[in-house]
């Protein structure tokens, strides 16, 4: 008898756990989602700044901290190492959220899917409008 009671607390014990698990989950899941509201079309317009060859309109996405340690100059030597123009895809990672940021991991791949090249972008909210506050070309 003491045997089938401590199954069933035990049993019950899990489900309540695995249900707290699941709730936990679920609501980073959607806290995620909703802090995340507005990288997607940021990044694009970055990237559809940098194709029509507005540098500086890509240049004033990103934050005055950025600003205050790339210059403008640098900015475009740094694209140019990149060589973005041999690049079509692209593939967006998990986004990680740490204080006030959100981290994407966005891989570049060519038309051959044979070239990726990951690049890691750190985003930050200001005035409630994301901005981007790092790009760095990843580790792979």
């Amino acid at each position: 008898m003491d045997s089938a009671l401590i199954k069933a607390i035990g049993l019950k014990a899990l489900l309540v756990g695995v249900g707290a698990l699941l709730l936990f989950w679920t609501f980073n899941a959607i806290k995620l989602v909703v802090s995340a509201r507005g990288i997607n079309p940021l990044v694009k317009k970055f990237f559809d700044q940098i194709a029509a060859g507005r540098i500086d309109g890509a240049y004033r996405l990103t934050t005055k901290a950025y600003k205050s340690h790339v210059n403008r100059q640098d900015f475009i030597k740094f694209l140019g190492s990149l060589q973005l123009n041999r690049y079509r895809n692209l593939k967006s990672g998990r986004p990680r959220i740490e204080d006030n940021q959100i981290m994407l991991t966005l891989s570049l791949k060519s038309e051959d899917k044979k070239n990726e090249m990951p690049l890691d972008f750190t985003f930050i909210k200001i005035n409630e409008n994301w901005q981007i506050d790092r790009i760095a070309k990843a580790n792979k």
